[in-house]
C-alpha cells in the first residue's frame, strides 16, 4: 500500500510540473523560445527511434562513467595513502584544494590542450570525481574507532581481517553517499565538456548543434534525455549500494 501511495504521489507530482511546464509555454505563446512538453517529449521519441542517439548516448555514458570508476578507484587509493601518511596529507591537499576550488571550465580548457576531444570528458569526469571520494573515504578511516582496531589485534586478527571486519563496515557508508553525490557530479561536468570540446558522436556534441541551429525542441529533447539518464544511473548505483551494505 505504500508504494501504491508513493506511485500516486510521484504521478502527480510529475503532472503538476507538467502543466506548470505547458502554461508557461502556452503564456510565451513562440516554441522558439518554450517548447510544449508535448512537442518535447515527441521529439524524444523520435530520437530514441534513431539508432545514432543510441550511440551517442552510449558512447557519452561510456566516456563519463569510465572517469567517474577511475576517480572512485584514484580517490580511495588516495584516502588510503593519505590517512595513513602525514606527509603524502601536507604534499596532496593543495593539489586536492585546487581542483575543489577552480572552476570546471577552465579545467576544460586546459585538457584540450593536452588531450583529444574524446578524452576531455573522461578526464574531467575523473577530476570531479577524486576529491570527493578522496576526502570522504579519508575522513572515516580517520574516524574508525582505534580501539576496535586494538581489540582485534589483541584476539589475533590479521591484517586483511582487520581491514576487512573493521574498516570496511566504518569506511563504508561515507564512501558510499560520496560515491552517489559524485556520480552527479561527474555526469553534469562530463556533458559539460562534451559541450566545449565537441567529441562529434556525443549528446554534448548534438547540444551544441541544436543550440547552433537555434532548434529549441530539439534542445530540450536532448536535455531530457540527459535527465533521463543520469536519474536511471543514480537509481543503479543505489540499488548496487544498498546490496554491498546488505552484503557487508
Amino acid at each position: 500500500m505504500p508504494s501504491k501511495r508513493r506511485i500516486l504521489q510521484t504521478a502527480l507530482i510529475a503532472l503538476i510540473y507538467l502543466v506548470v511546464w505547458e502554461a508557461a509555454s502556452l503564456l510565451v505563446g513562440k516554441e522558439l523560445l518554450l517548447p510544449s512538453p508535448f512537442s518535447t517529449l515527441s521529439r524524444l521519441i523520435q530520437l530514441l527511434a534513431n539508432g545514432d542517439s543510441w550511440l551517442f548516448s552510449g558512447l557519452t555514458l561510456l566516456r563519463i562513467m569510465s572517469g567517474y570508476i577511475l576517480g572512485v578507484l584514484a580517490g580511495v587509493l588516495l584516502a588510503m595513502l593519505t590517512a595513513r601518511s602525514r606527509f603524502a596529507e601536507a604534499l596532496l591537499a593543495p593539489l586536492r584544494a585546487i581542483v575543489k576550488a577552480s572552476p570546471v571550465t577552465s579545467f576544460i580548457l586546459l585538457a584540450l590542450l593536452w588531450l583529444s576531444s574524446d578524452m576531455v570528458p573522461l578526464f574531467i569526469s575523473f577530476l570531479m570525481v577524486v576529491p570527493m571520494v578522496w576526502t570522504a573515504t579519508a575522513e572515516a578511516i580517520l574516524q574508525t574507532d582505534t580501539r576496535l582496531v586494538e581489540m582485534g589485534r589483541i584476539f589475533g586478527l590479521g591484517r586483511w581481517q582487520i581491514v576487512k571486519k573493521i574498516y570496511v563496515p566504518s569506511v563504508l557508508p561515507q564512501f558510499l553517499a560520496a560515491c552517489t553525490t559524485s556520480l552527479g557530479f561527474a555526469w553534469k561536468s562530463g556533458v559539460a565538456a562534451e559541450i566545449i570540446a565537441l567529441p562529434q558522436k556525443s549528446i554534448g556534441y548534438m547540444l551544441y548543434q541544436s543550440k547552433l541551429r537555434i532548434e529549441t525542441v530539439d534542445l530540450f529533447a536532448w536535455t531530457l534525455m540527459i535527465v533521463a539518464l543520469s536519474m536511471l544511473l543514480e537509481w543503479l548505483l543505489v540499488q548496487s549500494m544498498r546490496r554491498i551494505r546488505h552484503d557487508a
